[in-house]
């Protein structure tokens, strides 16, 4: 489509949709749907995850129990078992460039060897716990750590929303009310959240 409004668009599938309005949250393909806009803004990391599981009967690791914690320093956070799904531990650093469409989804072992140290020095009692589950994950990060919640440059009734990193789906339904409320009331979006905002340099470190 041209400069201006857009009337509607085209799927991968050849149909047309038309709306008054065109809301694009594709998470981390956000930057690959719009790349001469988005690269080096929104940048999409590979993150790992691991859950290990508890002794039985043992109610220290539970969320009534054990906090949710995070050591900045050794860049690592857990969270307590929740639901019998084990506890959760993973670095708090970006991973590589992640590509959503290309990159193999299967854990490291070098990543579950640092996981597994980090995780003695800091519960010694899951030394040796067995690990019950693990995924790979992908932040989609802005350059300056906050969402992008705004208006598309050359069209005014597209808007962009992303840069959840790891916490999108969270304030999912927050982020959602927000964009809602801005859109049908022609408002402006806060700077802080403006593509303006989002520099093609990394400004923060951790999200």
């Amino acid at each position: 489509a041209g400069g201006g409004r857009v009337d509607s668009i085209r799927t991968s599938d050849g149909a047309h949709l038309s709306a008054a309005h065109f809301i694009y949250a594709c998470g981390p393909w956000l930057p690959k749907v719009f790349p001469q806009l988005l690269a080096g803004r929104i940048h999409v990391t590979r993150q790992e995850v691991y859950f290990f599981g508890a002794p039985a009967g043992d109610a220290r690791f539970r969320a009534d129990s054990l906090p949710a914690w995070v050591d900045w320093r050794a860049e690592v956070y857990g969270l307590p078992d929740l639901e019998g799904r084990g506890v959760k531990i993973a670095l708090d650093r970006h991973g590589p460039d992640f590509d959503p469409d290309a990159t193999e989804r299967v854990p490291t072992a070098e990543t579950l060897r640092e996981v597994r140290r980090l995780l003695a020095e800091r519960l010694p009692a899951l030394r040796d716990a067995p690990l019950v589950e693990s995924r790979v994950c992908q932040y989609e990060n802005t350059s300056n750590g906050d969402f992008l919640i705004d208006r598309h440059p050359e069209h005014e009734n597209v808007w962009l929303v992303g840069g959840g990193s790891g916490h999108g789906f969270k304030h999912a339904p927050a982020v959602g009310h927000y964009a809602a409320d801005k859109i049908l009331a022609g408002d402006a979006t806060e700077p802080r959240f403006s593509l303006a905002a989002k520099e093609r340099v990394r400004r923060r470190t951790v999200f």
